[in-house]
């Protein structure tokens, strides 16, 4: 039986390429199967949909939620919440902020396809979070980028000081061919020091190699794959890397692809990780942020040529199928 608040769902747009509100349903694990298919298109028609009021959540609410539109991936570690669903992560601004344009995990083989991210904590003012439309961002580009872009790849690292290639036949990458892959870090820092830090971070980094083009395993548009889990462009020197990945990324946070949402209590917000990128705002001074998230697995990225992504340091993401 389709309870009432589940037939008057409405989804608001909120810009030409990216963000929509969706109003009339009670987020939670036993929704209808064709409530859910309705969330599920409006979220790959608008890449980030918003809902007010969902005071009802709590963390086993949202776990349950977020297992009708996927399979979650397992939190280890310090952003693990004790004793809650295995599924559900801290984003707490006492461990960090996340000011940097990213899409989620993209040192990962396996992408997260999506995110639900629900306000638990907000700041008095400011806080708010941005989006980026990644195949608005793709579909606007010159004709001379696209061929660009399209047979271009990417080192993505969960490293912050890798600096791999940065120094000619320094700490080169085999790829699963066995010949020596360069690349060219994005950051320029100190370059030793960044090295040795880089090498006490090795044993836990993860990295994979993506195509700057990937097509959307769902939709089927072609979207950039960057933000700033990359390090640096497969074949391209130091000072190529940093000028094209700025004017890529230039081009993905042009205001007209992006939404800004200001969060207010009972918010839920979910994302196309596969067509997305986002970053926090960092306007509230010292005062308390906390969001728990689920993340939920998604497909190995591939090129318009039909080319897989490579993992090649670290595993892939648990999912939680049960």
């Amino acid at each position: 039986m389709v309870r009432p608040a589940e037939i008057a769902l409405t989804v608001t747009k909120l810009g030409t390429h990216i963000g929509a509100r969706v109003d009339g349903v009670r987020l939670d694990g036993d929704l209808e199967s064709g409530v859910v298919e309705l969330l599920h298109a409006a979220l790959l028609r608008h890449g980030v949909i918003f809902f007010r009021g969902q005071h009802h959540l709590d963390d086993e609410g949202q776990f349950a939620f977020a297992k009708r539109l996927g399979a979650p991936i397992r939190v280890f570690g310090p952003n693990a919440i004790a004793a809650g669903p295995p599924g559900v992560s801290r984003v707490d601004s006492r461990r960090g902020k996340a000011t940097r344009w990213h899409t989620d995990h993209t040192f990962a083989l396996t992408i997260p396809k999506a995110s639900i991210l629900r306000a638990v904590t907000l700041p008095a003012y400011g806080g708010s979070t941005l989006w980026a439309s990644t195949a608005a961002a793709y579909a606007s580009l010159p004709t001379p980028l696209r061929h660009l872009t399209e047979n271009l790849w990417a080192m993505h690292s969960s490293n912050r000081y890798d600096q791999l290639g940065y120094l000619e036949g320094v700490g080169a990458i085999l790829t699963p061919g066995g010949s020596p892959t360069p690349y060219r870090s994005l950051q320029d820092t100190n370059m030793l020091g960044n090295q040795l830090r880089a090498a006490h971070e090795e044993e836990s980094t993860l990295r994979a190699e993506h195509p700057v083009v990937r097509v959307h395993p769902e939709t089927g548009e072609r979207t950039l794959l960057l933000g700033g889990w990359a390090r640096g462009f497969v074949g391209l020197e130091h000072y190529e890397s940093q000028v094209l990945f700025e004017l890529l990324q230039h081009r993905i946070t042009l205001p007209e692809n992006t939404i800004r949402w200001d969060w207010e209590p009972g918010d839920v917000a979910i994302w196309d990780n596969c067509a997305t990128q986002h970053r926090a705002v960092d306007d509230y001074d010292d005062q308390h942020r906390l969001m728990h998230r689920v993340a939920l697995i998604g497909e190995v990225p591939v090129d318009i040529h039909g080319r897989c992504s490579r993992q090649l340091t670290g595993g892939t993401p648990e999912s939680i199928t049960d």
